[in-house]
């Protein structure tokens, strides 16, 4: 067999996962890439820490250039933009294979990696980047490169799946889910890239570059985090037949000029307890895909955890060393479609908004006259003495209207000196 010799910078959770079942496994890893794998260096920043895992000394190193330098494969595991940019540049330009899970690295600067990968004859894999064990990325660059991606609605991020969980099923407020994520290792000391969707933004970014066939970066992706919302929005939600969920979708849509292009947002959403993401919980990560050809797929799993992960990249590594020794290589960034990112405020769906009033008449005729105004039509309305006994909250559910109009509508019931506070303003996933 071809050696292929392979660097792994970063040797934490994921790291060390992936180097145990290389170890493990190296027989039947072999066997499947045609390719003796030899892991030759794995890049760490200090040779001389304590370890719960067991490695061959000589093979940790902190010289990331001769690490890269000697390897035919290059798995990143480090994360972030720096230095972990400047390594995978490097390997590529040496016309070496990289695998990464490095999603924040795609979101921000994978046109120039894909560049990179063609201009030297070799491969980018990425499949650990986005939604952990679960094969996304394949299906969409490879399963499904037959068919039209119409839509993708999917829970990609499992800290906040977790607390948004904690919250519904225990009645725990937001601070006390998040704490209790971050106990159990969920959430990091600085949870903001989870909490505040940047994550999952990341994840959207990529996933929609693949689906849609154009370049979507994380700065096109509208993003509204989980921060805002509260345990009555749960107890709420659940008087509905709903749960609340954070939500990244991408979408092909017509603008109100007629224009095609793509939507990508982030945002917690109402969503029923009979669609197939209302179950998804814990730390699990679900992408419902709806296609022109092929109907409604879904995609489940494990989205985080250092095996899990490390079963993406051990995919990636099996196919890229294939490629290596019998020839071929990974898809190519396909871009051909260049559909332009549409303005969210055009996107549409439904919405669910819950006030606080003033027990007055004419009070829920004034408030509707300003749903009606604005050109949104109201599918319910819930009236309801506020849980302190003072004054009057209203539940208003709307059919599906644009964002920019609902939005309009929010800004005029600020202004309204009849009301009294905009409890909460979410958007509702399912069927009109």
């Amino acid at each position: 067999m071809t050696v292929q010799n392979i660097a792994v910078l970063g040797a934490g959770t994921v790291g060390a996962q992936v180097l145990r079942l290389i170890n493990e496994h190296r027989d039947d890893l072999q066997a499947r890439s045609g390719a003796q794998l030899n892991v030759s260096a794995v890049l760490v920043r200090d040779v001389n820490a304590k370890r719960d895992w067991d490695v061959d000394p000589n093979l940790l190193t902190t010289d990331a250039q001769a690490a890269i330098d000697g390897a035919d494969i290059v798995i990143e595991l480090i994360g972030g933009i720096e230095p972990a940019f400047t390594y995978v540049k490097r390997a590529l330009k040496n016309g070496s294979t990289v695998i990464t899970g490095n999603k924040a690295l795609l979101a921000q600067h994978g046109p120039k990696l894909y560049e990179l990968a063609a201009q030297n004859d070799t491969d980018l894999y990425y499949e650990a980047a986005v939604a952990g064990a679960v094969p996304i990325v394949y299906g969409l660059r490879e399963s499904l490169a037959g068919d039209r991606v119409n839509r993708m609605i999917g829970i990609v991020n499992g800290t906040t799946n977790f607390i948004l969980d904690q919250m519904a099923t225990t009645g725990a407020s937001y601070e006390e889910a998040l704490k209790e994520a971050q106990d159990l290792g969920y959430a990091e000391a600085d949870p903001t890239a989870d909490v505040e969707g940047l994550d999952a933004a990341a994840k959207c970014a990529i996933m929609a570059s693949l689906a849609f066939h154009s370049r979507v970066t994380m700065e096109d992706v509208e993003v509204e985090g989980i921060t805002s919302i509260t345990a009555e929005d749960m107890e709420e939600a659940a008087k509905q037949g709903m749960v609340i969920k954070l939500l990244a979708i991408a979408e092909r849509r017509v603008d109100i000029e007629g224009v095609e292009g793509i939507g990508v947002q982030v945002y917690p959403a109402l969503v029923p307890t009979t669609h197939p993401l209302a179950t998804v919980s814990g730390a699990f990560n679900a992408v419902v895909l709806e296609n022109e050809s092929a109907g409604r797929l879904m995609f489940y799993g494990q989205g985080a955890g250092g095996a899990p992960t490390a079963s993406a990249v051990l995919s990636d590594l099996v196919a890229g060393a294939s490629h290596r020794v019998r020839g071929g290589h990974a898809p190519r960034e396909s871009r051909y479609a260049e559909l332009p990112i549409l303005d969210p405020g055009s996107a549409q769906t439904r919405f669910q908004v819950r006030i606080r009033v003033r027990e007055a008449a004419g009070v829920l005729e004034e408030v509707a006259g300003i749903f009606a105004r604005h050109g949104v039509s109201l599918l319910a309305v819930q009236q309801n003495k506020a849980k302190d006994g003072q004054d009057v909250q209203i539940v208003l559910a709307t059919h599906t209207t644009r964002d920019s109009d609902l939005q309009a509508v929010i800004d005029a019931l600020g202004k309204s000196k009849s009301v009294l506070a905009i409890e909460s303003s979410l958007r509702v996933e399912g069927d009109d």
